[in-house]
């Protein structure tokens, strides 16, 4: 499940949010009745690229409370989360605030990428779904969940669903398919299944997404 953050842009609500709850809880009786019990919040973003997938590499693998705790030193080490600032940063700086080697790389690679232009919001958000995915990818340490996640959040793309999410399949097994482990749910006949279930959230399976995260835990996700 996606990690909670703190940034210094002001949050956004998506302009669909009211139409996809309205549509969702329509389409999904099992789905309206977790929108209900969480009327006052919404999905936000802070906006910059940059500060949301460098934040997903500092979390990735970790609990929430650690990767807040070195995300937090990593802030402080750098003064403000800026490629430039990243890649000033000695490699032994980063360690110090609790980062491993490999997300020291991933992080100073991330850098280089937005300082040479080789990746920049501008161009992301012109991009289709996959398109982005593709480029992302492409990047150290960032996969297709990470990519995902920044499709949801800072792009703000109304239909992803990230399949390997462990806490929407968490979810999904709680609320529709009782009796399944989340790790059957993620491969085979088991994603299938989850596939089928989320195929009347179209074109809001975004929206759809962090309800279940909502229904798990109740602490809005921001990136």
């Amino acid at each position: 499940m996606a990690t909670s953050l703190t940034a210094a842009l002001p949050a956004a609500r998506p302009p669909y949010w009211t139409p996809a709850k309205r549509r969702l809880s329509a389409a999904d009786p099992v789905l309206g009745a977790i929108i209900r019990r969480h009327p006052r919040i919404a999905m936000a973003s802070r906006g910059d690229a940059f500060h949301t997938l460098a934040r997903s590499i500092v979390g990735q693998q970790i609990s929430v409370k650690a990767a807040d705790a070195i995300w937090a030193r990593v802030r402080a080490a750098c003064g403000e989360m800026s490629p430039p600032a990243v890649a000033r940063r000695r490699a032994t700086t980063l360690r110090a605030c609790g980062l491993s080697q490999r997300k020291v790389e991933y992080l100073r690679d991330l850098a280089a990428h937005f300082a040479n232009r080789r990746v920049d919001q501008a161009g992301l958000a012109q991009m289709s779904d996959d398109d982005v995915i593709a480029r992302l990818t492409d990047i150290r340490g960032i996969g297709r969940w990470t990519a995902e996640m920044f499709l949801i959040f800072n792009l703000q793309r109304p239909d992803v669903l990230p399949l390997d999410d462990l806490g929407l399949v968490k979810a999904i097994g709680q609320h529709y398919l009782p009796g399944h482990a989340p790790a059957s749910l993620m491969k085979g006949k088991g994603r299938e299944q989850v596939v089928e279930v989320a195929s009347c959230w179209v074109p809001y399976r975004s929206v759809a997404t962090w309800y279940l995260w909502r229904s798990l835990d109740p602490v809005p996700v921001e990136y």
